[in-house]
């Protein structure tokens, strides 16, 4: 996002309500629900961004439910300086030329020395694991953080899913043994699962990063990857087995209950505010956003349907209403001036789960109507009844939420036995599972021959085929997609 863009006068963004339709413009109807549903907002930097109240909410609730996981898996929460010396990522080596062009530094130095800005902590806290583990009893050491990212992108920026900086959480723990840094990698992705599927009801495909794709000074990364309403994968969050690779680059040594030395043996794993770009894409409708009843700050919004004879009478009967619904966060939309139409629309594009009515009709039938958000459907609640259904709706709106775009992602996984069946399959939108070999020069071709599809994820099978570039006979299979 870029102040030049605001300035460009598009008539899309001048509007309130969404004019582009969802299936005809992914990339401007995106834009405008981001812009027009108070999400974010424009910021004189290019390719940075202004994270709005509505948005911040999404993130804050991510951060409330996967600060419980954390602290039930022993997990501390710790902060480590944005700056970094420029020799802290020439350490490792992989490392160092994976980050490399996404490097942005402060005009300032220390002692002569660049200091680079955070893309991620690796090389910052491992210089500081190097202190703080010394025997066998130190481990595990379970860390995470809660911090702002900067990678000074060069492709095209897009809100929330690739900006020069972002907000993520990134964990980084140390074990005496590399089947304890497996155990957690394995661990922490199902729980980014969990999350993606059971809070935001999105659907993911979860597995193995190819060699090219794998995080710079990983032995193994695993990763959940959104397929967006295009055909394009979003990798959503993903966890590393760093093995001792960083242990040796950093010296994070501890001396064991035989006396001796070893090197420990690391994960790192993370997800960014990417998550509600899924969000937005993954649920939205030409109305705008859609929000899972588990992530929404506010689950319901009343709307008062006033006439001058009963204004008084429904307003107090509103009131009452939203005090027995405080639990669930229900919001009492009394504004002045604006019809009750425009309210419908403002939290339809807001993405409100519930819409709750509250006229005379209803006052006089001692009943609510409420309006769900993701399919339109009314029903009329007994007042005695309204906690208890409101409750069960929100809990159908989120599974059926999550079904619909379950049924979505099936639908978009194919396979392909030729490369000219696999172009014409990525041009259809599609994930298309082929076979191919697990090395970086094959993964290059595939790239350059599609024009960037890449594998999301890469997995071994039992049975034997040929590889869609080489020919060669390869037991593994890739997810083949472009990406954002």
């Amino acid at each position: 996002m870029g102040k030049e863009k605001k300035e460009g006068g598009n008539e899309k963004h001048k509007s309130e309500g969404i004019i582009t339709k969802k299936a005809e413009n992914l990339s401007d109807w995106y834009s405008e629900v981001v812009q027009k549903g108070g999400m974010a907002d424009y910021s004189p930097i290019r390719g940075f961004m202004i994270i709005r109240p509505h948005a911040y909410s999404i993130w804050q609730g991510i951060q409330d439910y996967f600060n419980k996981v954390l602290k039930d898996k022993g997990v501390k929460n710790a902060y480590f300086p944005l700056l970094i010396p420029d020799s802290f990522f020439k350490r490792e080596a992989q490392h160092a030329e994976g980050f490399a062009p996404e490097l942005a530094y402060v005009q300032g130095s220390e002692d002569g020395e660049k200091l680079a800005l955070r893309p991620t902590s690796e090389t910052i806290m491992y210089d500081a694991y190097s202190k703080w583990v010394r025997s066998w009893r130190d481990l595990p050491l379970k860390i995470n953080q809660w911090a702002n990212v900067i990678r000074w992108e060069v492709k095209q920026t897009k809100p929330f899913i690739r900006t020069r900086e972002f907000l993520w959480q990134e964990g980084h723990c140390v074990f005496s043994d590399e089947e304890g840094a497996i155990e957690n990698m394995e661990d922490i992705i199902g729980e980014y699962q969990r999350l993606l599927e059971e809070v935001l009801a999105i659907p993911i495909i979860r597995g193995k990063k190819s060699e090219m794709e794998k995080f710079p000074g990983a032995r193994t990364t695993m990763t959940i990857e959104a397929i967006m309403p295009d055909g394009k994968a979003l990798q959503c969050g993903t966890s590393h087995n760093l093995a001792d690779n960083f242990a040796k680059a950093f010296n994070v040594m501890f001396k064991d209950k035989d006396e001796k030395e070893h090197y420990a043996y690391q994960t790192s794993w993370g997800f960014s505010t990417r998550l509600i770009g899924a969000l937005i894409m993954v649920h939205g409708d030409d109305k705008g956003l859609i929000l899972p009843p588990r992530i929404a700050e506010n689950k319901a919004v009343i709307v008062p349907i006033l006439f001058e004879d009963s204004k008084t009478k429904v307003l107090k009967k509103c009131a009452e209403i939203a005090k027995k619904l405080e639990g669930i966060g229900a919001l009492l939309d009394e504004r002045e001036g604006y019809s009750p139409g425009w309210k419908f629309n403002e939290w339809e594009l807001k993405g409100i789960p519930l819409r709750i009515e509250i006229g005379p009709k209803d006052m006089d039938k001692k009943q609510v109507t409420v309006v769900r958000r993701d399919n339109g459907k009314k029903e009329q609640i007994s007042e005695g009844k309204v906690v208890e259904r409101v409750k069960e709706i929100l809990e159908e709106m989120q599974g059926e939420m999550y079904k619909k775009a379950e049924k979505f992602l099936h639908s978009r996984i194919d396979e392909a036995k030729t490369f000219k069946e696999l172009e014409k399959k990525l041009k259809e939108g599609k994930v298309v599972k082929v076979y191919m070999a697990n090395n970086k020069e094959v993964e290059a071709e595939l790239k350059d021959k599609t024009g960037g599809a890449t594998s999301r994820i890469i997995e071994v099978v039992s049975k034997e085929g040929k590889c869609i570039i080489s020919g060669e006979n390869v037991k593994t299979v890739g997810y083949v997609a472009k990406s954002y």
